[in-house]
């Protein structure tokens, strides 16, 4: 089986991924791998699914020469798939829209979803609206906090926004949380998940509803400079946006995959969220795959200046394509995250998210060791609205 074959029939990416769950999902887990599988090459879904993607999303999203980001940085050219222009403002909606629509063929009226940064939270809020069905997002108190604009989305959107207390209060908790409310609920909800994590058959599903990124940019490089790119850079939180544009480029060999973590205040102060950098195999909601944790197995506590990438594991695929040197995963702080953020505002008039910021920091310092001739491609996964607040405190500022 080839990589890009992956996974195999038990959710396995070579040692990572699989269904570490209770024994109440294992029936539930088992009935949506099997809806999926049969859903997937299904022709009338998937023309339903195209029209969605068309018409309400807004697909294809442009790729971008970022011509004075170029200019700055020196070396290789620099452009940006725009998944910032998206309907919600961010890469999430491409799976949101698949995962309810498996949900409506399963009969399943109710959906209740995690969220870190709030974008996930709102594009399943966005979705529920639009087909009618109880929502439910489950958010840590502190990203409640520092995310206040898209909690009032999605209560805007009809959801119920419920804050976790437990643990950090970030990401991890509002997924445990998650997971509860699914085993309580099973029979009438489905969970979806909003990265390439969880238990079979989640990396897989949001893997395939989200690589529209990359096969869209499989036609659009050819189109606009010739040629295949010579890097895709992307951040890595849970990694749905990183995979969604790197799945279709694994047989290019030729095409340098990167992933960039938020390496926070730096990877040698502990406080980070670089699972794969840092981290250690061991299982956490459902999976096998790299996580930050103590000598005891026990989790510790991350740290990113993006709610979106504070997370202390990393799907099961990145994992693989990691140990098998497919792809390659770095690290950005947050201060550089942070300058990058003001780089692509004032040089090209978009703002971009702060996980995106991690992708863009690190394209910059890798143009400056290419050729003028070579490119590279970054997935600008989601725009910056939802990170006023934050960027106006570290610079002293309030909204």
């Amino acid at each position: 089986m080839k990589m890009y074959d992956l996974p195999d029939a038990r959710g396995h990416f070579g040692p990572y991924g699989g269904t570490f769950v209770a024994e109440t999902l294992i029936a539930a887990l088992d009935t949506l791998r099997d809806n999926y599988l049969r859903l997937k090459d299904d022709p009338k879904f998937k023309e339903e699914l195209a029209y969605e993607l068309a018409h309400y999303v807004g697909r294809p999203s442009p790729i971008y020469f970022a011509r004075r980001m170029t200019e700055l940085a020196g070396g290789a050219q620099i452009f940006l798939k725009r998944e910032d222009l998206n309907h919600t403002g961010a890469h999430k909606v491409n799976n949101t829209v698949g995962q309810a629509m498996v949900a409506r063929h399963m009969g399943k009226p109710r959906v209740i979803a995690e969220t870190g940064a709030g974008q996930h939270g709102v594009a399943t809020a966005t979705v529920a609206a639009r087909y009618g069905m109880e929502c439910v997002v489950y958010m840590g108190s502190e990203d409640v906090k520092r995310q206040a604009q898209n909690v009032y989305r999605m209560k805007l959107l009809g959801a119920k926004v419920v804050p976790v207390e437990s643990g950090s209060k970030t990401l991890k908790d509002a997924l445990n949380e998650a997971m509860r409310d699914w085993v309580t609920n099973v029979q009438n909800t489905f969970y979806i998940i909003g990265t390439v994590a969880g238990p079979h058959p989640y990396p897989m599903m949001v893997r395939d509803f989200n690589s529209i990124v990359g096969k869209e940019c499989l036609t659009q490089m050819p189109e606009m400079v010739g040629r295949q790119p010579d890097a895709v850079l992307a951040c890595v939180g849970g990694g749905s946006n990183a995979m969604g544009i790197f799945h279709p480029y694994i047989p290019y060999e030729d095409v340098r995959l990167i992933g960039v973590e938020a390496g926070g205040e730096g990877i040698a102060t502990g406080k980070h969220s670089a699972s794969l950098s840092a981290g250690t195999p061991g299982v956490l909601h459902g999976n096998r795959t790299y996580l930050l944790q103590d000598e005891n197995g026990q989790i510790i506590e991350t740290h990113s200046v993006s709610a979106g990438l504070d997370y202390p594991g990393v799907g099961p695929e990145h994992a693989w394509l990691k140990d098998s040197g497919r792809a390659e995963y770095v690290s950005v702080t947050d201060e550089e995250a942070l300058q990058a953020f003001h780089d692509l505002c004032r040089h090209e008039g978009i703002i971009p998210a702060l996980e995106s910021s991690h992708a863009l920091a690190y394209a910059t310092k890798l143009a400056k060791e290419m050729r003028p001739d070579q490119v590279i491609l970054v997935n600008l996964s989601g725009r910056g609205d939802k990170d006023m607040a934050t960027v106006a405190e570290r610079m002293g500022m309030t909204l």
